[in-house]
């Protein structure tokens, strides 16, 4: 009998390393830790910021109410100042040091795939990373999930359309020389292809790069007719307004990267014209629909500034991630909220995204995207959603 008391002890000790064998890191009974990694010091410190602010508005609403199965989410955030070896040490510190439960809206294709394997060894999950890379969800990993249509299909089914409505027939293409621009190079390939044509002129930059005369001159040189941008902020503004200087005029196309209101905000008059593929509307202060200029002032009074298209990232990812923590219920594991997931199913919101589902097979919560126009120094759709085909 003088055993027995031992043996209890034995037995509460095993029960209680296998429930913190089962309870992941970054969750305890009152909190959920959630990491991001932003630009907040370098070229894209206009996107960083705003993808945050989304995130925050999102979780301090959710906070406001109670938290989700009686815990808050708490948001950490690490500035890669848009370096992807500065994303690889922000990943080390948010998952081995902070050890979040999940990486959430990080910015940038390289910069995800950088990061990527320090969080996947430690079963951290990558949810709506701020880029429309393919690598954000193929090949299929059980950590990997994307809301954003790849930046190759939004050229491969869009660029087809408007070439055609405007007769072009020498297509070229300008691009960051990364994983982001030769994505959209290959979505102008693949688009070409089935236009039985080629491209006349490839130019690309090194990033954060700010002189583009040498590419704007080889593209008219070419007689470009439509220019297909693999192209952010600076890039863009800088390559229309040498065109416009030089007197090249072509139809200028970007991708979701260059869907902002910065484009216009930052480069004037000399923007309106451009196209840019999309999905969620920018939210404009001035906005005709109620719920949307509502939304869009909630987030001035918040954060005294104009909210853009990447607070309404940072927004759709934080909501789509805490209706996967609703559905996972409150004994959250790691695995629970990936089940949880692959049965999620999101209509569309307010800012007129597509409806997104996701699957553990499915790890892109929508393929589709639209084409907007800067008409008079604001985004006008112009196409609508076109999906895979």
């Amino acid at each position: 009998m003088k055993f027995i008391p031992s043996l209890c002890l034995l037995a509460t000790s095993m029960v209680m390393i296998a429930a913190q064998a089962q309870t992941p890191q970054g969750v305890t009974k009152t909190e959920v830790l959630v990491g991001t990694i932003q630009d907040l010091s370098g070229p894209l410190a206009g996107y960083g910021k705003h993808v945050r602010a989304g995130i925050q508005l999102r979780f301090d609403e959710l906070n406001e109410q109670g938290g989700v199965h009686g815990r808050k989410l708490k948001l950490l955030t690490e500035d890669s100042g848009y370096d992807p070896k500065k994303a690889v040490l922000a990943a080390q510190k948010l998952v081995n040091q902070d050890k979040i439960f999940a990486m959430l809206g990080h910015l940038g294709t390289a910069h995800n795939n950088a990061a990527m394997p320090v969080q996947f060894d430690k079963n951290v999950i990558n949810f709506a990373p701020t880029t429309a890379a393919r690598e954000m969800y193929e090949p299929t990993h059980r950590l990997k999930y994307a809301t954003l249509s790849s930046y190759y299909d939004q050229v491969r089914l869009i660029l087809p359309v408007l070439a055609k409505e405007k007769g072009s027939k020498k297509i070229c293409t300008i691009y960051q020389d990364d994983e982001f621009g030769l994505e959209v190079v290959r979505g102008a390939e693949a688009a070409l292809k089935t236009m039985n044509v080629e491209l006349a002129e490839r130019t690309s930059f090194k990033r954060g790069s700010t002189d583009f005369s040498s590419q704007v001159a080889r593209m008219k040189a070419a007689g470009c007719d439509l220019v297909v941008m693999g192209t952010i902020i600076r890039e863009t503004i800088g390559t229309i307004a040498e065109a416009r200087k030089t007197g090249f005029s072509p139809v200028f196309m970007g991708t979701a990267a260059s869907y902002t209101d910065l484009i216009h905000k930052l480069g004037g008059k000399a923007m309106d014209g451009f196209y840019s593929t999309m999905t969620v509307q920018n939210p404009y202060l001035d906005e005709a629909s109620q719920p949307l200029r509502f939304w869009a002032n909630k987030y001035k009074t918040k954060f005294n500034d104009d909210p853009s298209v990447l607070s309404v990232y940072g927004y759709i990812g934080a909501d789509l991630f805490i209706k996967a923590l609703e559905k996972a219920g409150p004994n959250l594991t790691t695995d629970g909220w990936v089940k949880a997931a692959d049965t999620l199913v999101a209509p569309t919101d307010i800012f007129g995204s597509p409806p997104m589902s996701f699957t553990a097979t499915k790890r892109l919560g929508s393929d589709l995207s639209r084409l907007s126009q800067i008409q008079d120094g604001k985004w006008k759709v112009v196409i609508d959603y076109a999906s895979k085909r």
